[in-house]
C-alpha cells in the first residue's frame, strides 16, 4: 500500500520565503499542516519503532517484515496525503485518513500475532507498564505550534525505555499501546472531518458558493459602469425586496438579452424586465 511522499526543506522542515508566502493566492480550503497533527506525530514514532523492531527481532527474509513495515508506513503517509488533498476534496481526505486507520489495525494484529506465536505475554489495559506508556502520550499532548519542526525526536526519546528495551515482548507491547493511542486520535480526526463536512460542505459546495458570489459582484460592477446606480437605487425584488442585479440570459429564446435578477438567487428567483415590469 505505497503512497507518494511529500518532501519539504532539507531536514524535514517546511521553510518558505515570507514574501513568497504573502504573494501566494488564497485557497478556498487550506491544505497541508499535517506535521502538526498529533496523529501524524504518533504514527511517525510507530513507523520508526516498527522498522527498528523488525531489524532487531525478526527474520529479514520473512514476508511479514515487509508487510509490517508497509502497514506502519501507510498509517503515516496516508495522513500526510489526506492533509494535502483536503484543499480539493473533503471526501478524499476522509478516505485516506480511514486508510491510515485500517493500516494501523493491520499492524496491531501483526504485533499481537508475534506475541502469541512466541508465547510472550500481552499487557492488559491496566498493566502498570501499559499505563506508563499511555502517560507519556498524555504528557506530550501539548501545543507544539511554536516549534520549527513539530516532528522532532522529543516525543520518540520519551519512549526510549520501552522501544530500546532488550526484551522483544516489552517493545512489542509498547508499540501496541502506541497504536491504540494513534487509533484514538484518528477516530477523533475522522469525526471532526465528518462534522466539518456536514456543517461547511465540501470543496465543490464552497466553489459553487464562491462562483455565485463572484458573478453577483461582476453583475453589480457591470450595472454601475452602465448606469452609475448604487445598491440603494437598484430596483427591489418583487418577491423578497432585496436589491436586484443586472443579469444576462444564457439560454432559451432570450439568450443574450439582459434582465433584472434578484441578488438573493438561487434562494429567490425574482426577475424584472429592464423597463421595470415583472
Amino acid at each position: 500500500m505505497s503512497k507518494p511522499e511529500h518532501h519539504g526543506a532539507p531536514g524535514g522542515g517546511q521553510r518558505t520565503d515570507p514574501t513568497e508566502k504573502a504573494d501566494r493566492p488564497a485557497r478556498l480550503r487550506p491544505s497541508g499542516g499535517y506535521r502538526k497533527l498529533r496523529s501524524f506525530q504518533a504514527t511517525t514514532i510507530i513507523y520508526d519503532a516498527t522498522v527498528s523492531f523488525c531489524d532487531r527481532f525478526m527474520n529479514p527474509r520473512s514476508r511479514t517484515v515487509d508487510q509490517m513495515v508497509q502497514a506502519a508506513r501507510s498509517g503515516r503517509q496516508n495522513i500526510a496525503e489526506g492533509s494535502r488533498a483536503s484543499a480539493a476534496s473533503s471526501q478524499t481526505e476522509l478516505r485516506l485518513v480511514n486508510v491510515a486507520r485500517a493500516s494501523l489495525d493491520e499492524l496491531l494484529l501483526d504485533f499481537e500475532d508475534f506475541l502469541r506465536q512466541h508465547g510472550l505475554p500481552q499487557w492488559a489495559k491496566d498493566d502498570p507498564q501499559a499505563q506508563a506508556v499511555r502517560e507519556v502520550g498524555k504528557k506530550h499532548r501539548t501545543d507544539r505550534s511554536e516549534l520549527s519542526e513539530p516532528t522532532d525526536q522529543t516525543d520518540a526519546e520519551a519512549y526510549t525505555p520501552w522501544l530500546a528495551h532488550a526484551d522483544s515482548a516489552v517493545v512489542a507491547n509498547a508499540i501496541i499501546c502506541l497504536i491504540h493511542q494513534a487509533n484514538y486520535l484518528l477516530d477523533r480526526q475522522v469525526a471532526g472531518l465528518e462534522r466539518q463536512f456536514i456543517e461547511e460542505g465540501g470543496y465543490s459546495e464552497r466553489l459553487a458558493a464562491a462562483r455565485i458570489a463572484q458573478r453577483q459582484k461582476k453583475d453589480r460592477t457591470d450595472l454601475s459602469d452602465r448606469t452609475g446606480q448604487s445598491d440603494k437605487t437598484l430596483p427591489a425584488c418583487p418577491l423578497c425586496g432585496k436589491p436586484m442585479a443586472l443579469r444576462t440570459a444564457r439560454k432559451g429564446q432570450n439568450t443574450g438579452s439582459q434582465f433584472w435578477g434578484c441578488s438573493g438567487y438561487p434562494e429567490c428567483k425574482g426577475t424584472k424586465k429592464l423597463d421595470g415590469s415583472a
